[in-house]
């Protein structure tokens, strides 16, 4: 298999968040996951409405926190796509951003969060 150098060239990596209500949260780790994502962490998370205010309002306080490592260049794609769900889905809204990596040590390791099968014969 011969790569060219566009193929197997670095590409930068980004720490996406995506916060939705928790029954949501696999739900969003499968949309997600249709982007080459390799890596992806669900945390529980807490509202901090006032319990009043979170009645009245009707919202879900309990919610599901989804770290995602991203290609840079799929960014865009996977925030469009989400931001599409966002509106769609009954009772799927939610909030996502994302911040660059600084490093990534290892390029077994970078390969992994990359998606990048194309540096090594298969």
């Amino acid at each position: 298999m011969n790569n060219t150098v566009n193929d197997s060239a670095i590409k930068k990596l980004k720490l996406l968040f995506t916060i939705v209500d928790r029954p949501k949260g696999e739900f969003y780790m499968d949309v997600i996951s249709q982007f080459d994502v390799n890596c992806q962490l669900v945390m529980a998370g807490q509202g901090t409405a006032t319990s009043d205010l979170v009645e009245l309002l009707g919202l879900e306080p309990h919610k599901a926190v989804i770290l995602s490592v991203v290609r840079e260049d799929m960014v865009d794609r996977v925030m469009n796509c989400l931001e599409d769900k966002f509106r769609v889905i009954r009772n799927g809204k939610g909030v996502s951003f994302a911040v660059p990596f600084s490093s990534v040590i290892g390029v077994n390791l970078y390969r992994f969060l990359s998606d990048n099968r194309m540096g090594r014969e298969v």
